[in-house]
């Protein structure tokens, strides 16, 4: 049995505890023998090349970032079609054609050196830009003049889950960071976040510490310094809990940081300011969310700016003194344009079930620009104009394939308690309804994270094979507002794999599909959703793929940053929780059983979800397994959970997931 932990007077075994040691000899022959037993299966699938030409073929499209002005100056990301990372450019005029400032592929040679944030001095000249290697949270920080495209001699470290916010001066910018780990970086839990404050030229070493709170071990600080220079706004955030307190700091003067929004309370997002009174979208008393106004002057008071819709409130704006809010409606994004006192002026409207993302730009422009995308469109950058009340395209990519060759529809199934819910499903025009179609079935569920509809090359090759993407919008993120993300988290997680078990047996009574043609596949919490409804309902799936999935529900807190995903999960510590966790554990769940073909994946220097998760999961699923079907474990290598994964990595991941459910489901088309 091997190793037994007694917790609240249960025992529990955990016979895989070594492979938590990633860097043990035992571990890494493990490692070595599972991707060869693993790529040696995927190589004799006959559809694997013809998948990955497809899906190289597919991805060599242009890719958009949503521009932003500094000064006169205006920045955007861009990537040519199959770069590994996309690049930083720059203009004077949003017209004119651009030039490179930073190219993150110029930093390594397998493209795994990734931009993961920057931003750019309020005179336009210097960027302060972050990066990470092998998909790893933690970010190194420099600074490059623009005009010159040269890094200056300032180079910060520690940094994870953090932005960099000037000071209107241009001498310096505000960021978070963490002490040095005094043990592995890549599994060390990350407590006492510090906002500090670093001066252009100056040595890390030298930074003015703006806050920081020893008593508070979990509390994490991202600063943003408001739009007329005037004042510092600290988030103040526990984890990944959605409420949040709001401090801030008058920079024209010499005082302290004020605790504006105290406790843990409701979630306030500052959106902007008028001098002393700042606007913030909050579900104070509307949990589907609104605009208010607090004047700092009168800090008891709330005003209500945009009241609580029957859509949830997900974003807002504020430019040309006006409101630019996103709502949410079943899933999909509404926008409308709201006068500073909150009257609905007019809608900008979409061309269809997509999700909008930006809005770019300062009280003062006039122009706005975001980004809408949808399940068959990648996404194209559009221009608002605010005075004129115009929409227009500013950046469309050219396809190699076109969007009117699918149809996406919105069907809605009943749960396990009765709830209603959403499913997008996606597939080529003319592909009616039969059993013995293929369907993908993707969730995630948790985090008040809203899953609308999103493009992925995976997907459109999934649906040139004539397969059926089917998302389902389980409880536990915010598509319906505080309520729907409560009733998925803690003591009710169960409701969040019910909905996703209902929206399998939706898909096949309603003939759609059937079991053997039935994949599903999610990543993070989604694999955690995977690995869950595999160890409950193994029976109802013909393959299924957890990604980077948090797998062993008692031991989470215990590695980097699990400790803040108790707002969701609950804590061990609990004994109500930790019975809550036991009973859906995937790890502690696996009982001797015929489990379907099953492809785990996870990359060994993931620092978010510590890869021993799927390690562990994967090992019991073999031990546990009773049939003959597959069970596999894809481990990449110089990867972390996924951010800022090179494109060469993903097309490779991707081409193995859908040869891995290819021939799992005895799929004979090719795309």
């Amino acid at each position: 049995m091997g190793h037994v932990d007694v917790i609240h007077g249960v025992e529990v075994p955990d016979p895989y505890r070594w492979l938590e040691d990633i860097d043990s000899e035992e571990t890494r022959a493990w490692i070595d023998a599972q991707n060869r037993v693993t790529f040696g299966y995927l190589e004799k699938i006959p559809a694997r090349e013809r998948i990955r030409e497809k899906m190289t073929e597919l991805w060599d499209f242009e890719k958009y970032g949503i521009p932003f002005k500094r000064g006169e100056r205006y920045f955007y990301t861009y990537n040519d079609g199959l770069r590994n990372q996309p690049a930083l450019l720059w203009m004077e005029d949003p017209d004119e054609e651009p030039r490179e400032l930073l190219d993150p592929n110029k930093l390594s040679e397998d493209g795994t050196v990734a931009l993961t944030g920057y931003d750019v001095s309020e005179d336009g000249r210097l960027l302060a830009y972050g990066v990470s290697t092998a998909g790893s949270d933690w970010q190194e920080w420099r600074i490059r003049v623009v005009d010159t495209g040269e890094d200056m001699g300032d180079h910060l470290m520690w940094t994870k889950f953090t932005a960099a916010a000037w000071t209107h001066d241009n001498r310096g910018f505000f960021y978070s960071r963490f002490d040095e780990p005094r043990g592995e970086a890549l599994k060390e839990a990350n407590y006492y976040q510090k906002l500090y404050y670093h001066r252009f030229g100056d040595p890390q070493s030298v930074d003015e510490l703006v806050y920081k709170r020893d008593d508070e071990k979990e509390w994490r600080f991202h600063g943003q310094v408001t739009e007329d220079g005037g004042y510092l706004v600290i988030t103040v955030t526990r984890g990944t809990y959605p409420e949040n307190q709001v401090f801030y700091k008058d920079l024209t003067g010499d005082g302290g940081v004020v605790e504006l929004v105290k406790g843990f309370h409701y979630k306030c997002r500052f959106v902007s300011n008028d001098g002393d009174v700042f606007y913030f979208l909050t579900d104070l008393d509307a949990p589907m969310g609104r605009v208010v106004a607090i004047d700092t002057r009168k800090p008891g008071e709330v005003k209500e700016v945009i009241p609580e819709k029957e859509d949830a409130l997900e974003s807002v704006s504020m430019v040309n003194d006006q409101f630019l809010a996103v709502h949410l409606r079943d899933a999909y994004s509404v926008v409308t344009v709201y006068s500073k006192t909150g009257e609905p002026l007019w809608d900008v409207e979409q061309p269809g079930m997509g999700t909008v993302t930006g809005f770019t730009g300062r009280k003062t422009d006039t122009t706005a620009f975001y980004h809408y995308a949808s399940f068959t469109h990648p996404g194209s950058i559009y221009r608002v104009d605010l005075k004129e009340r115009t929409n227009t395209i500013y950046k469309d990519p050219k396809l190699g394939f076109d969007p009117g060759d699918y149809v996406t529809e919105q069907v809605f199934y009943t749960s396990k308690d009765g709830t209603r819910v959403p499913m997008y499903i996606t597939h080529k025009k003319g592909l009616e309804p039969k059993a013995d179609n293929y369907c993908y079935l993707y969730g995630y569920g948790g985090f008040n994270i809203n899953i609308t509809p999103f493009f992925n090359v995976r997907n459109l090759v999934w649906m040139e094979m004539g397969g059926i993407l089917c998302v389902a919008n389980l409880r536990g993120g915010a598509e319906y507002g505080k309520e729907w993300h409560d009733q998925g988290i803690k003591l009710r997680k169960q409701n969040v794999f019910d909905d996703f078990i209902a929206a399998a047996e939706h898909l096949i009574a309603e003939g759609y599909t059937s079991t053997p043609r039935l994949a599903i596949s999610g990543r993070s919490n989604g694999g955690l959703l995977v690995g869950a409804c595999l160890a409950q309902r193994p029976e109802l799936y013909g393959a299924t793929v957890p990604a980077v999935g948090v797998m062993d529900m008692l031991r989470f807190e215990k590695f980097t940053v699990g400790w803040g995903w108790t707002s969701d999960y609950g804590s061990v510590e609990n004994p109500d929780e930790f019975k809550a966790l036991l009973a859906y554990s995937p790890y502690h769940n696996l009982k001797p059983n015929r489990y379907p073909p099953t492809m785990v994946t996870t990359a060994d220097h993931d620092d978010r979800v510590y890869p021993a998760h799927s390690f562990k999961f994967a090992a019991a699923l073999q031990h546990a397994q009773r049939g003959d079907a597959p069970t596999l474990i894809r481990i990449d290598t110089k990867a972390g959970h996924g951010m800022g994964k090179p494109t060469t990595k993903v097309i490779d991941e991707y081409t193995d997931e859908l040869a891995f459910i290819v021939g799992a489901l005895g799929i004979e088309a090719e795309p």
